[in-house]
Order: C-alpha cells, then structure tokens, then sequence
C-alpha cells in the first residue's frame, strides 16, 4: 500500500505572488520545491544564460587553460577521453568542437562498456601514448583513476581531469583523506578546496565551463559557444541530474535551442524518433532521444552517437540516426524479454519473497542489468540487483530504495565481490557464480527493512478541487518547467472522486479514459495511463463486476476513489478540452 504524504510548507504565499504577478498557487508550489528566498525565487522563474557562474570560480581551472592554450599554440597533439554513457559523449563533443575551434589539434577515444568498463584504463593511457599523444583530458572520468593517470605522467604525458563524480577518500582517525588523482589540473566542483558556489553539474556542463574559459582567455565571446548549451542540456536530464540551480538554466536555455537546431545529428534523430520539435520537453531527452543516445554504448559503441553529433551532412546524419534508433528498438525488446523473466522469478520463487531482490539471469545482456533492476525496483519497491554472465564470473547492476542505502550494504559484504561501486541508490558489481547465492543470503540477513519502508511514498502538493483546473492553471504550470529530478511535476489530489463512465483506448488497450465528478460536483474528463487493467481489477474487487460493466456502457456513478493528478489540455481534432491525468488511486 502507497503512503500519501501531503506538503505543509509554510510562506507569506500572498506576498510572493504580488512581488513575482504569480498565483499564491504557485508561490506555494515552488516553496515545496525548496525555492526559498526573493532572489532563488527570481532565478528560479527568470534565470538566464547570463546568470550562469563563472567558470574561473572552480579549482584548477586557471591552470587547466593556461596548459591548453600553451598546447594548442605548440601544436601538441590532444586527446580527449571521454564516457560510453550519453553525458560522456557529450562532453567529449563539446570538448573536441571547443578546442577545433581555437585550432588545437584534437581527437577522441572513448572507452568500450565491454571490454574496457567505466572510465580510464591503463590500456587507453598506453594507445594514446602510442599514438604519440601529448596530452590527455578526460571527461565525465578521470577523478577515481589515480593509479593510470600516474602510468600516464610517467610516460611523460599531460593530464588535465574535468569530472563531476565524488572524490575518494579513505577514512581516518581525524576525518576523510581524499585522496586526488597526480593530474597537471582537476576540474571538479566536488574536490576539497573548490569554492565553485553549485556543485551539480553534469560532466558535460563541467567540459563546457573548460571551454568557455579557455574561449574567453584568447580573447573570443562567449556567446559564439552557446549552441553547445544544447549538448549540456541532453547529458543534464539523461544524467538524471537534480533540476535546480545552473541546471534548471541549461535545460530551459538549451531545450529552446533544440527546437531551432543547426545539428544535423540532433535534427535528424529527431525526425526519426517522430518528436515534434516545436514541443520538445524534457521529457522527450529523458525518455526518446536519450534512450537512442546510450543504446550505442550499451549494445555496441558510444563512437556511433559522437559520430552522429558530429556529422556534417543531413544524408549522413540520417543514416546514423537510423542505426541509433533501431539499436534501441533492439534494446527495448532485450529488456522487455528480461524484465518478464525477473518479474516470473519474483512472482513464482522463493528469492522473489526477500526483501532485497538478487535476481541471477544468465541470458541479460550485461549492459540492461541496471534498466531491468530499476524496472523491477518500481514494479515491487524493494532494493533490486540483476546478475548476469559476463566475460569472466558475474556482473551485476542494482537499484534502490530511498530506505536502502545499496554501497553501504554492498559495503558489508565486500568478501564476497571481486569489484563493486556505487551510491546511496544504484551501484555495480563483479563477483564469482558460486557466491550469487551467499551474496543473497547476506544481503537479506543484514537487511533492517520495515514493511512501511516498502510501500512507495506519495507526495502531495496540495488538495485541489476540479473547479480550479482550467487553461489558465495549466498555462500557469508552464512556468516551472522543465520538470525532472528534483523539480518534479506538481502533484494534486482529490478525494470521493466519482467515476461517471469509462473506456479503454489504446493500441495496448492500457489506457482508461474516464468521466469524473468530484465531491464540489465539478466534472472533468480523466485520464489514466499506467495499470487500466489494475485499476479495473481494484474497482471489481471493491464494488463488484457488475459496477464495473455498468461504468464502461458509461452508467457508473456508484464507484469512488481517491486519486492525485496533473492538469493538461487534451487536443484532438482542432479542439481544447481540460483534462486531468491520474498518477495514483486508492
């Protein structure tokens, strides 16, 4: 059963909204996303390209420039190294365009998931060596990569490191020694020591900084770079990064520079997606355009989306984006067919009663771990971990629960893994076939979840009646957009919502349309698109088949539920019509 929480943040709502000509609505909605303060509230409406902070505020960053300037005026030859992941590709495009633009002579490796893994290894140091590199700047890596960034400087190399990941850090008697990797200069706004005031960039948003500074300090305008914001606006959302702050700034800025576009990568693999440009959203990167992006680093290689990103023709855009799109077709029906086998492990076996889900199956490719663990994680809502066959022992990917913290657990059964990291709700792992069994067992024994930890936690904006959902309310909602991690869509609530009648749409048939009443007598079309069947079977159950049938021929009116909702305007055939689309029910 799901825990409702209702927001009660207090704020002179009133005030706010005659000082910002906002709804005290509003005002109330951006209290309860943190937003506190005259001068967080303008940024958080208003803010500008011209409010991002300067990138000369982050530690090394001075020394960072002046290595590269001296470099590309000496015509040594740079490498960048960047990450199969969508946010590492696109930091090594915005590095290489940045640095061809100033003239330096540049080029890229990016290490395969398979073979290489995360980040820098020893073997890449060496090619680029071989390849008569002088120097190497990593992004979206580099600051865990001590021991091949030594092999590097002993080769004589330069390493500059721009990264956004957390520095590590041995504990000791007096506190946390981190411990920096031997770099000419780290850029990373989590390195001890960096005054840098916002410290969730993305790696790109970092590569950006690198770049721009770099323009500025051989006398170039900045603004010449702002189509690049595009690229950091794509690695932010599908880095799953926090909405708030510079970020907030690069997603608005760069999701408007998306829809007039000048990459024929970009436009191309938005035509072939079938988005609408003009309405693209967060959304769409979250959830089309990204997933196309990070299935060439999953199935086969990143290089494929930097091509595509950096491919100067529309003819030779559009063939990219063919392939990227029907790589990710492939990897929607691989982990389509995983999931299914999970969910029958769940349902049918001993292991799927645990309270931590350590699911073993052999046939997953290695890279869909973590999605099949995340989707799994959302259907039960416990800690969920999927192991597969790799190329040597088991390879595995978790996802958890905000009750849960996973490395800290996996922590505790370091013995038993060969390789293992992470955070607080996701984290990789290596280990041998005979310990799976042992892994579960300890993880389950340790485990200190309660039920009440297992059931999902709704938050609540505010009660709403239906009265108050109009053109002019949705309209109003734009404002705090764009919507994601840490800035997440408003959600309403109703309760004694009358069902009117009902129908199933859908090629799927999993979307339930709905006439609703609420308890002011205001009537509203609904909408609901995830569990149609679910919810049916929860109303057959309660108020019996007949009721049921009697709602679909669109005579209902004895069945109540409670629900949350979002405000949106259905348009279908030239015509507006108000609408509220149900998140969840009891």
């Amino acid at each position: 059963m799901e825990q409702w929480v209702l927001l009660r943040k207090g704020a002179d709502f009133e005030g706010i909204g005659k000082r910002f000509q906002i709804s005290p609505r509003l005002a109330c909605l951006i209290r309860n996303r943190d937003v506190i303060g005259d001068e967080a509230i303008a940024q958080y409406l208003n803010g500008t390209i011209a409010d991002l902070y300067d990138g000369m505020l982050m530690k090394d960053m001075d020394k960072a420039v002046d290595i590269l300037r001296e470099k590309i005026a000496e015509q040594k030859r740079i490498r960048v190294i960047g990450d199969y992941d969508i946010d590492g590709v696109n930091a090594t495009y915005i590095l290489l365009e940045g640095l061809e633009k100033l003239g330096a002579e540049a080029d890229s490796d990016i290490p395969s998931r398979m073979k290489d893994g995360y980040g820098l290894n020893i073997e890449l140091i060496e090619r680029a060596y071989q390849d008569g590199i002088d120097t190497i700047i990593t992004c979206d890596n580099g600051i865990a990569a001590a021991e091949e960034i030594a092999c590097g400087k002993r080769l004589g190399m330069t390493i500059v490191v721009t990264d956004h990941h957390e520095v590590p850090f041995e504990e000791e008697e007096d506190g946390k020694k981190y411990l920096l990797p031997p770099a000419d200069a780290v850029i990373d706004p989590k390195q001890p020591g960096c005054e840098y005031p916002f410290k969730g960039l993305c790696g790109a948003a970092i590569a950006y900084k690198l770049v721009e500074a770099l323009w500025e300090a051989t006398g170039g305008d900045a603004e010449d770079l702002d189509y690049l914001i595009e690229n950091v606006a794509i690695a932010t959302v599908g880095d799953v990064m926090e909405l708030e702050n510079e970020n907030r700034i690069f997603v608005k800025e760069g999701l408007q520079m998306l829809k007039r576009t000048h990459s024929p990568g970009l436009r191309s693999l938005i035509a072939c997606t079938g988005v609408d440009k003009d309405r693209i959203g967060a959304y769409h990167i979250g959830f089309v355009l990204g997933p196309c992006m990070n299935a060439s680093g999953r199935l086969d290689t990143a290089k494929r989306t930097l091509n595509l990103l950096r491919a100067k023709s529309g003819k030779e855009a559009d063939i990219l984006a063919g392939d990227l799109k029907a790589l990710n077709d492939s990897r929607k029906e691989m982990t389509d067919i995983a999931v299914e086998q999970a969910r029958q492990i769940v349902d049918t076996t001993k292991a799927g009663k645990d309270r931590v889900l350590v699911l073993y199956l052999p046939g997953c490719h290695e890279s869909l771990a973590g999605i099949v663990a995340g989707r799994i994680r959302e259907r039960y809502y416990r800690p969920a971990i999927i192991l597969t066959d790799a190329e040597e022992g088991i390879k595995g990917s978790g996802r958890s629960i905000e009750a849960y913290n996973m490395y800290e657990e996996l922590s505790r059964c370091r013995d038993l893994l060969t390789k293992f990291g992470g955070h607080k709700l996701a984290a990789g792992m290596s280990l041998a076939k005979e310990n799976i069994e042992e892994l579960r067992r300890t993880l389950n024994d340790n485990c200190r979840l309660e039920p009440k930890d297992m059931a999902e936690k709704v938050v609540i904006d505010m009660e709403l009646p239906f009265s108050c959902v109009t053109e002019e309310l949705v309209e109003e909602l734009t404002l705090l957009e764009p919507f994601g991690k840490g800035n997440t869509k408003p959600v309403f609530a109703a309760r004694n919502v009358e069902l009117i009648s009902g129908r199933i749409l859908g090629k799927n048939r999993n979307v339930l349309k709905l006439q609703v009443k609420d308890s002011s007598q205001t009537a509203r079309e609904a909408v609901c698109f995830r569990g149609a069947e679910q919810m049916l079977s929860l109303l057959e159950e309660r108020y019996g088949k007949e009721a049921v049938d009697l709602l679909m021929k669109g005579r209902g009116g004895q069945m109540k539920l409670s629900v949350t909702y979002y405000p949106d305007i259905n348009e279908y055939m030239g015509k507006r019509t108000v609408q509220i689309v149900i998140t969840h029910y009891q």
